[in-house]
């Protein structure tokens, strides 16, 4: 998907900057960009950040943030924990991000529903957990 550094840092710049095509606002992209948050921008406190960033980021595109469209919280923040405790496992000098993906991509989380594991359809995709994080209902996450 992504064949080194630069690739994972356009996708990362591309949201904070609005200047990422909407057709290459994938899954993969959503953890790409996450990954270079959490490596790369220890000035960027995510979690607290990242909802702003992924509604300003829709909105450039003429998307809506709604109730029933748009930004999910609880997705959001599921996927950052998933992604910084993928990053926690890794060596300690860590490989490139772009190989930190490709590993993250085939892992579990590479599979777009693999919050279905954790959260019943109804649970996840309530106005609650669009809003606010709502835990989940099947499992705890494991991180």
């Amino acid at each position: 998907m992504f064949q080194n550094e630069a690739d994972i840092e356009r996708i990362g710049r591309g949201l904070l900057d609005r200047s990422l095509p909407k057709a290459e606002w994938t899954h993969g992209a959503h953890f790409a960009a996450a990954l270079w948050l959490l490596a790369r921008r220890p000035d960027i406190d995510a979690p607290k950040e990242m909802p702003d960033f992924i509604r300003t980021y829709n909105a450039s595109l003429g998307g809506e943030n709604t109730d029933t469209a748009g930004y999910h919280e609880t997705i959001t923040q599921a996927s950052l924990r998933a992604t910084a405790d993928f990053l926690r496992r890794q060596p300690p000098v860590g490989a490139a991000l772009h190989v930190v993906h490709r590993d993250l991509m085939a892992s579990a989380l590479g599979k777009p529903d693999w919050l279905m594991e954790y959260w019943t359809r109804p649970v996840l995709f309530s106005l609650a957990a669009r809003r606010g994080w709502v835990e989940p209902d099947i499992a705890p996450l494991p991180f």
